[in-house]
This record gives structure tokens, C-alpha cells and sequence, in this order.
């Protein structure tokens, strides 16, 4: 187990203050990590080889870790309503897991055949929930479900959510969709980045957005939101070239509608998951990426990197406090306090 104590002081023109930042290794296995959960003082993740699992959050000695499956796949996403975790795996056959929290029985609710099948994401809001896919044709893949994962549907393409050649998005940290009641937001990169926005299970408008993009392996690689004050932050970069920090940061104060740069040129870079600070409105912030951890107390505007941690790829805070980050072979607990 290890600890590590950072002080952090910053001074600017808008604002000043000192931070203690306690980092703290909870979980250590031969796995990659890019979906979490937080749940009953757990945290709970999917990842490679079909595992499944959970790490006590204060006791590091309760843990378990199932294998969801002898083919060895590999989960990037997972999701949770109060009964039920999901996860689905990359590539084709893709395989959508309920798992029940009571009893950690798990079950195949719905199989996706389709050659091209790669799911980047999934999010529930309790019987809701929504997987973001590759494209098969000319949009994204969406599928929903209103019964716990019983039956999914599948969003019909339109016009209005078209997307460009080579768009597509990132399975980097299941961080890239937002679920709030029945309506969401997810995000895409590669040779465009849009933010797209479905009021509906039927209506989804696509909305312009300047960020880096151009290549395969860049746009926008995650997404969150402030639904009290329509505060809403996307991050990414290029993961081929994690010290580019130019248009990899944008923020919204109108629910997505327009976007503003932020920090470009000013910030540590290539970002695969933002999570805005519970209780600030949006005004504080962690970002992740392989090279960094960076935190922002000004709604994005500037950034102070706060950890050189390497090979982290997901954050999903705890409390006010504290934060949780998992990645390549381990998961860590992070701390943050005046």
C-alpha cells in the first residue's frame, strides 16, 4: 500500500489557495481499468480478462473479484441502478451483463451480433440507461432500455445526429455520455468532435463545438455536467500526442448548446476523464490522463497539475473530498482537502 502527501499552493489573478493532497493505493491486480462504480463504501470496476469486482474503499482487505466470462473479454464500460450492475465488452459478439448487487449473479440480458459492434459506453438513471456504440452507418450506435436491461431499442438514424467520416468515440474511461432523467449527451472525436443531444428516444440534434480533432485519435474523450446551472465541461486531446494541450478543453454555460475554449495551450494535456467537484456547480474540477492528474477551481478557465501519476484512465468522486482514479493494474484513493 502506498502513500504519498502532496502540498499544493496556487496563486493567481482570480484566485488563491492551498490544498493537502493524500494519494493512496487500494487495489493492485493484472488488469486494465476503465469504467468504475462507487457503491455501498465500494468501489467496483470492470475491466480486462472478464473480471469484476470490488475494493473496499476503508479496508482494503474486503474485496472480490469475479470472472464474468471464459472468453476473456474486456470491459470498458460499467453502469449501476440501485438493483442492478452493467457492463458490456468491446467488440463483436458484444455482451450486455446485468448483474444483481444482492447476490453478484450475473446474466446476459441482450446480445449485439453485428460485425462492427464496439460499445464505448453505458450510463443508467434507475430503469433507464442508455449504450453508445461505433457507428454502423452514418450515426452513432444508441441503444436504450426503460425495464432494467429486459429489452433494448435501438435509436433509428436521423439526419439531424449524423455523423462525419471517420467520427466516431472513445472506450477510454465510459465517461463520455451523461444521463439526466430521460435525457442525454454524448461526444465523439476523431476526424470531427460533436457533442450530440437526445431529448428523447427518438430526437437527437448534433451541436458544432471547436476542439481538436483530425485524426483517428483525437477529439473529445469526456464529458460532464451541472444540470442545476446547465454547466457542462468536455475534455480529450490526442492520445498519440499526450503533451498537446491546444483546443482539448471546452465548457458550456447554456446545457451544451455553445461551447467556449478553455485553457488551450495551459493545461498538462491529453485528458481521457473530467468529473466536476460535488457541490460547486462546476466551478471545481479533476482531470485525468495517462500523464497526469490536474485539478481546476475557476469552472476550467485554468488548471494546475497536481500528480504525476502515470497510466490512470477513469476518476468518479467519493464525497467533496475524496476521489477515486483506476487504470493500468491499480486503483487509487485520493484525497483533497484545505
Amino acid at each position: 500500500m502506498k502513500k504519498i502527501f502532496v502540498f499544493l499552493s496556487v496563486l493567481s489573478s482570480l484566485f488563491s489557495f492551498s490544498q493537502k493532497v493524500q494519494i493512496q493505493t487500494i487495489f493492485s491486480d493484472s488488469i486494465s481499468i476503465r469504467a468504475i462504480e462507487i457503491w455501498d463504501d465500494k468501489v467496483w470496476y470492470a475491466g480486462t480478462d472478464a473480471k469484476f469486482g470490488y475494493i473496499a474503499l476503508n479496508d482494503t482487505t474486503d474485496k472480490k473479484q469475479l470472472i464474468l466470462s471464459d472468453k476473456k473479454l474486456q470491459f470498458r464500460t460499467l453502469a449501476q441502478n440501485k438493483d442492478y450492475f452493467y457492463t458490456i465488452n468491446i467488440e463483436s459478439p458484444a455482451y450486455f451483463f446485468r448483474i444483481d448487487k444482492k447476490t453478484l449473479q450475473s446474466q446476459i440480458v441482450f446480445t449485439d451480433n453485428h460485425p462492427k459492434a464496439f460499445y464505448d459506453a453505458l450510463t443508467f438513471n434507475d430503469r433507464k440507461g442508455v449504450a453508445l456504440g461505433d457507428p454502423y452507418g452514418n450515426c452513432m450506435t444508441v441503444l436504450t432500455t426503460n425495464n432494467n436491461g429486459d429489452t433494448w431499442q435501438s435509436i433509428p438514424c436521423n439526419p439531424m445526429h449524423e455523423i462525419g467520416k471517420n467520427e466516431a468515440a472513445f472506450a477510454a474511461s465510459n465517461t463520455n455520455i451523461y444521463l439526466n432523467n430521460d435525457v442525454f449527451w454524448y461526444v465523439t472525436g476523431g476526424m470531427s468532435s460533436n457533442i450530440f443531444h437526445a431529448t428523447d428516444d427518438s430526437i437527437i440534434k448534433k451541436r458544432p463545438i471547436k476542439f481538436v480533432n483530425g485524426s483517428a485519435s483525437s477529439g473529445i474523450y469526456s464529458l460532464d455536467m451541472c444540470p442545476e446551472n446547465k454547466f457542462a465541461i468536455v475534455v480529450g486531446g490526442d492520445y498519440t500526442k499526450q503533451s498537446d494541450n491546444t483546443n482539448n478543453i471546452a465548457t458550456s454555460t447554456d446545457g451544451g448548446k455553445t461551447w467556449q475554449v478553455q485553457a488551450s495551450g495551459n493545461n498538462a494535456g491529453y485528458s481521457t476523464c473530467v468529473k466536476i467537484r460535488p457541490g460547486t456547480k462546476g466551478k471545481e474540477m479533476i482531470a485525468v490522463g495517462d500523464q497526469h492528474i490536474s485539478l481546476s477551481t475557476d469552472y476550467g478557465r485554468n488548471w494546475t497539475k497536481i500528480s504525476d501519476e502515470k497510466n490512470l484512465f477513469v476518476c468518479k468522486w467519493v464525497d467533496g473530498n475524496t476521489i477515486v482514479f483506476a487504470g493500468k493494474n491499480r486503483i487509487l484513493k485520493v484525497q483533497i482537502q484545505p
